[in-house]
């Protein structure tokens, strides 16, 4: 197969993974999403540990896609009582094509434990830059608000009305799943 066949083969690949991941990733339903959200899963074999796992192998082999994927998911009830349903599926290849320098500005929001509590405390409640600068440990009402502008600007978080922040929904299991993987 000469150059020309392989790249035509790899962007019908491309094209195919791409609106697979247009009917999955980034699906979200909340807050508060009930029974009457729909969330998409392959059927739950009881003694099949890794029911999701092999879904997804199951739809990646259907794609075509030769080096796998990822995919996260969650069901989550914050503290709030607010619900959220996620989930996020990308072949493999199509991680390892993108420019990863561009994800830098999200995870070096990350990269701060006041900002860290921040976020956890949104989630929890505390939405308000006058609710979170009573804690201790946070710091001045400027330092607060320059760590709260920053998770807006790598859009962990938003203003949901005047002076209230919280973390869009979209945001909430991906947090999560973050904070799993640095647990490990």
């Amino acid at each position: 197969m000469d150059l020309e066949q392989r790249v035509a083969e790899l962007e019908r690949r491309l094209a195919a993974l791409e609106q697979a991941a247009g009917r999955t990733a980034g699906r979200t339903a909340g807050p508060d999403a009930g029974p009457s959200a729909p969330a998409s899963s392959p059927e739950r074999d009881p003694d099949d540990d890794f029911w999701a796992l092999n879904g997804l192998k199951e739809q990646l082999a259907g794609l075509g896609a030769d080096n796998g994927g990822v995919l996260f998911t969650g069901a989550v009830r914050t503290p709030t009582g607010k619900r959220y349903e996620w989930q996020y599926a990308l072949a493999t290849d199509t991680v390892l094509v993108r420019d990863w320098g561009e994800a830098a500005e999200s995870f070096a929001a990350l990269g701060q434990p006041v900002r860290l509590r921040l976020l956890r405390e949104i989630l929890g409640g505390r939405c308000t830059a006058a609710e979170l600068t009573e804690i201790d440990g946070m710091g001045t009402t400027g330092q607060i608000y320059h760590h709260l502008r920053q998770l807006t600007a790598a859009g962990w978080l938003h203003s949901a009305a005047r002076g209230r922040y919280e973390v869009p929904a979209g945001r909430v299991v991906p947090l999560l799943v973050m904070l799993t993987a640095a647990g490990r």
